[in-house]
């Protein structure tokens, strides 16, 4: 399954880009916001250096480490088809797991009619507890809202999804307030949605007014070992943020854990999987240490 990356849409029958514009795209550079860096301050960058700097505790701000208590959870991305990966989708499903979401995107979107397959595989989740977010593809910003409507109500009428993972956001403030009417479109739909916007990097400050969580990071863990976290994060607790890490090998998974929770990040998914050329989605499956991550997040609480 394709994921932080296809096109989305307005009110009802409405056409255009999501901002009115014509089809201007968000920028990877786009991000404001200053990034700390490893002198010291406020939630510094974390890596194999072990540069110091004071970690966020669950209220945002700075402060000590010990005693934070922030419930670090998995986000996931979607796994591929379940057709292709049953007993994947039913290892989710199984009790103390600890989940914050699972998306799910059965062709690119929910598809052309309802699929049983994936039908079955939310129910458990569903059962469990587990919210179970439709995937929709933002485009960067040149989708129709029509379109993006069309597939949110398909998702929620064949699907009973809990809300919503927006990939490919835009990250810019001249798209900002196309954003916010898609995500007011989706909350006028079902005022419980729970909405997550998959930027991949850090998007202009604004958008985490609307949203329930942003995906800052997505992206290879040699990039996430040296990565800077932006400094208007710090207004926010760990629990609006998302960072999605690929190529995580075994040995690195608990300097992994550290750099989330000292860049204040709740909501995790790490894989020993890779992108690249002839690599694949490296989303679609489980790591190969699928149990010791559960295990190790498994009592709820972070350092």
């Amino acid at each position: 399954m394709p994921h932080l990356t296809s096109t989305t849409g307005g009110t009802t029958g409405a056409s255009g880009t999501l901002g009115g514009a014509t089809g201007v795209t968000g920028t990877l550079g786009g991000a404001s916001g200053t990034l700390r860096g490893a002198s010291g301050a406020s939630g510094t960058l974390r890596g194999a250096s072990g540069a110091t700097g004071t970690p966020r505790g669950t209220s945002g701000a700075t402060g000590s480490a010990v005693g934070t208590a922030v419930r670090t959870a998995l986000g996931v991305p979607g796994f591929a088809h379940p057709l292709v990966a049953p007993a994947q989708w039913a290892a989710l499903a199984r009790p103390g797991t600890p989940l914050d979401w699972v998306a799910l995107d059965v062709a690119g979107g929910p598809g052309a009619r309802p699929d049983p397959h994936c039908l079955a595989a939310a129910d458990p989740l569903h059962h469990a507890g587990v919210r179970v977010l439709g995937r929709l593809d933002l485009a960067r910003g040149v989708r129709a809202r029509a379109d993006l409507l069309r597939d949110a109500h398909r998702y929620l009428d064949w699907y009973r999804v809990d809300g919503f993972l927006l990939d490919r956001c835009p990250l810019d403030r001249g798209e900002l307030d196309g954003v916010r009417r898609v995500l007011g479109d989706l909350r006028a739909i079902t005022d419980t949605a729970h909405l997550v916007l998959g930027h991949g990097t850090h998007p202009h400050p604004g958008y985490a007014e609307h949203a329930d969580q942003l995906v800052t990071f997505s992206g290879s863990w040699s990039d996430y070992r040296w990565s800077q976290v932006a400094e208007w994060t710090a207004d926010h607790p760990p629990e609006r943020f998302c960072h999605f890490v690929h190529g995580v090998p075994r040995g690195h998974l608990e300097e992994a854990l550290r750099v989330a929770r000292w860049q204040g990040a709740a909501t995790i998914y790490f894989t020993d999987r890779t992108a690249g050329r002839g690599s694949g989605d490296p989303w679609e499956a489980m790591p190969g240490y699928w149990d010791e991550i559960v295990s190790r997040l498994g009592t709820g609480v972070s350092e």
